[in-house]
């Protein structure tokens, strides 16, 4: 009994509230998105809203369960509920329901159950479990290999099933890995990976693929300090690649890829020379970083244009202003704007937007909410729910610093790390600023699966935080 009573003591009443009233507006919002002056009870369980009003009232029967376990459980177990989940991940290929093209839901009688939302807890429990263990440091080569693969293989079944946006959100325990010492160098990799993935997107990889040599003589000469034959290497590869593209457009008319290969061939030469003057180490990793840019270059046209369905593709054209589709893919986003726009700062006024009312947003109660935000609150109501998030996201960033765990610290960064990522793109996919990948917006979205998964999600980590003084 004294223990119980420690628990409730030390819980973060704070973050606690702030889940109630997340979870209250987004019932609210629900209830908005749907309204029809034939079903007006808010209570009424034959519409989303009412049903949204049972799985808030299993996650809270979740919340006390969560509580009265034993702290020690969630790490103790943490592995098995990871291979639990990759279990179900497995089992959903096979005897899952298609929705919206993809095989990510078990269906049992009215209720849709939905694994992905619940393996993203458990692969925040398994990796702080794994990076806590002792000896395990995220700088050794083997354990950031080993912590990869805890992400890389649920996101991989994810993809399986044909839900690429669930499978991105695991790009968020990138926050987890920075946090614990992973090396500056690499997150910064990633940004120019990131840099050259849209940039090969928005601009012929011909013109990419040319300039990166020139780039690469550029870079090692400037860190050797030889900036006179940086600018004389560089005039000279500019000529060249010139010349090749002036032929390649107006004379020759050959395949660029044997134009990037003399050009690649060319930037050999040019390097081979100072190489044996100056440091072989650095001609090294440079060679290594310039080959392996434009390989990447090469992937990711490949899988733009052979990997990703015709509608992917188009979604992200359309993001990019590379493409106008405003009554295909492009259709959500703009409506979705108009929305938002139309509610000015103060709103339209509860229960009165046009937009909402006339159906104007497809899926307005699940991936596009935050557009009814938008006009029914205006600027003052989106900015009020942006603000809540961010309070909440600062205070589990607060109370992961506080635990003496190394455990308790790097599933609360789990924790922040997947909402933050939810937040970011779902009101990003809203307004135009992201693609649109169907992830739902946290106690917001309509749907028993994510609502459930982001309790469970955040109440392990208060029922863990509430057990911060105890000797471990």
């Amino acid at each position: 009994m004294k223990r119980s009573s420690d628990v409730i003591n030390n819980i973060d009443w704070i973050t606690v509230l702030l889940y109630f009233v997340l979870i209250i507006m987004g019932w609210a919002n629900i209830y908005a998105a749907v309204y029809n002056d034939e079903h007006i009870s808010i209570f009424d369980i034959s519409q989303r809203y009412g049903k949204q009003l049972i799985w808030i009232s299993v996650a809270f029967i979740l919340i006390i369960t969560i509580l009265l376990i034993d702290n020690n459980f969630y790490e103790n177990f943490a592995y098995l509920l990871y291979l639990a989940t990759i279990f179900l991940l497995i089992a959903v290929l096979i005897f899952g329901t298609k929705v919206h093209g993809a095989r990510s839901w078990f269906e049992i009688g009215p209720i849709r159950f939905q694994p992905a939302e619940f393996a993203k807890l458990a692969t925040a429990l398994a990796l702080a479990r794994f990076l806590s263990t002792f000896g395990v440091k995220i700088t050794k080569m083997k354990d950031l290999a080993i912590a990869g693969l805890i992400i890389f293989v649920p996101a991989a079944l994810i993809v399986l099933q044909n839900d690429t946006g669930s499978a991105l959100v695991y790009a968020s325990f990138i926050i987890v890995f920075y946090r614990e010492g992973l090396w500056t160098w690499l997150i910064i990799l990633g940004l120019v990976l990131t840099t050259l993935f849209i940039s090969v997107l928005m601009i012929d990889i011909f013109y990419i693929l040319l300039v990166l040599p020139p780039l690469g003589i550029l870079i090692f000469y400037i860190v050797e300090k030889n900036r006179a034959y940086a600018l004389v290497a560089l005039i000279v590869f500019i000529v060249i690649n010139g010349t090749l593209y002036v032929l390649n457009k107006y004379t020759l008319s050959i395949d660029y890829t044997y134009i990037i290969l003399i050009s690649v061939f060319l930037t050999i030469l040019v390097f081979i020379f100072p190489a044996y003057k100056f440091k072989l180490k650095t001609f090294g990793i440079l060679s290594i970083i310039l080959i392996g840019s434009m390989a990447f270059s090469f992937s990711v046209d490949y899988l733009f244009n052979s990997v990703l369905e015709k509608h992917q593709r188009t979604r992200i054209n359309v993001l990019l202003g590379l493409e106008e589709d405003p009554t295909g893919v492009g259709y959500n986003v703009n409506q979705s704007t108009i929305a938002i726009g139309s509610g000015g700062v103060f709103g339209k006024g509860y229960l009165q937007g046009t937009q909402t009312k006339y159906d104007f947003v497809p899926e307005q109660d699940t991936d596009f909410i935050f557009c009814t935000v938008g006009e029914e609150w205006g600027f003052i109501g989106t900015t009020t729910v942006i603000s809540l998030f961010l309070f909440l996201l600062l205070r589990l960033i607060y109370m992961a610093e506080r635990q003496k765990s190394k455990f308790k610290r790097l599933y609360g960064y789990g924790v922040a790390s997947i909402l933050f990522f939810h937040i970011i793109i779902n009101v990003g996919m809203t307004i135009g600023l992201a693609p649109v990948i169907g992830i739902p917006l946290p106690f917001f979205s309509y749907g028993g699966s994510s609502l459930w998964s982001f309790t469970i999600l955040l109440f392990i980590f208060i029922r863990l935080d509430a057990s911060r003084k105890e000797q471990f």
